[in-house]
């Protein structure tokens, strides 16, 4: 296969704009797709905050982030990632919407390009059997903030050839992560073991076990976590760790990855975290204060 010197990501959001920025950082020529140029000029204007803070900070130089950002291109069109040698999916947890642009996409790009996906719960085949090109397609799966998280989860299906795969891995690598092998399961290494621990702190609260304050104290202080399970399950976004258990659920037919009832009424009241303002806690004063949640 061709060496990968074009990089395309499909979507510029939290996820896409992070994926996008460490693709140029790296000295890769990267195109980012978006659904209208409002979105595309948003995530754009993130990754510009992201490298202005990291020369700020004295960890990039300004020529530098200037070069990163002279080889960003964003775009509305996916036609304009034909010559991508690998395209990397970063939109909205839904399948169809992602088969959809894989379709399109496959009649797009040439045969040799890679297809990846950043999705953090569904299987790599379930998008990969909507192409042409399953032998060529992985997951990699990055973390959030993707500038920071060193972890790439590199995930191979049962149809993926080594060759992909081994050419996704030394492509994470040249970004400058740390990335590992995972199967093609349902929440690959990090959510498969991570998940279950969230959903069994909600169980605790659930019964009386302890407050929410004293299980994220003593996740912090007794395990050396650097937040507690509901700190955590803010920032990921309430309405995202719920998503994510379903799929798992459906994927494993196991009650420790069926969402706790608090879960599901916290989502279907818009208490999403941080990013409403509020979830287990409510951050709308000048420091996050413990919702009420069980009465």
């Amino acid at each position: 296969m061709a060496e990968i010197r074009r990089v395309a990501v499909l979507g510029c959001g939290l996820m896409g704009s992070g994926i996008a920025e460490v693709s140029a950082r790296a000295g890769y020529e990267t195109h980012v797709r978006e659904v209208s140029d409002e979105l595309a000029q948003k995530g754009f204007a993130r990754i510009r905050k992201s490298l202005d803070r990291a020369v700020d900070k004295g960890k990039l130089e300004a020529g530098e982030r200037d070069s990163t950002v002279a080889r960003i291109t964003t775009t509305t069109r996916l036609d304009d990632l034909s010559a991508a040698d690998i395209v990397i999916e970063a939109v909205t947890e839904d399948l169809d919407t992602k088969n959809g642009m894989f379709r399109e996409l496959d009649g797009i790009c040439g045969k040799d390009t890679l297809f990846a996906s950043n999705t953090s719960s569904l299987t790599i085949a379930s998008m990969a059997a909507a192409t042409t090109r399953p032998d060529r397609f992985v997951g990699l799966h990055f973390f959030n903030p993707v500038p920071v998280m060193k972890l790439v989860e590199v995930v191979r299906s049962i149809a993926t050839s080594r060759e992909a795969f081994d050419r996704a891995f030394e492509f994470a690598r040249s970004l400058g992560k740390a990335p590992v092998e995972a199967k093609d399961t349902s929440g690959f290494i990090v959510n498969r073991l991570l998940v279950p621990y969230m959903l069994d702190a909600i169980r605790c609260l659930e019964t009386g076990l302890a407050s929410m304050e004293d299980i994220d104290k003593g996740m912090t202080l007794g395990t050396g976590y650097p937040m507690g399970p509901f700190v955590l399950g803010d920032f990921v976004g309430i309405d995202t760790l719920y998503y994510i258990a379903e799929i798992m659920f459906d994927e494993f037919r196991e009650p420790r990855f069926a969402p706790p009832p608090l879960l599901k009424r916290m989502v279907t009241l818009g208490y999403f975290g941080r990013k409403t303002n509020r979830g287990f806690y409510d951050y709308t004063g000048e420091k996050p204060v413990p919702v009420d949640l069980v009465k």
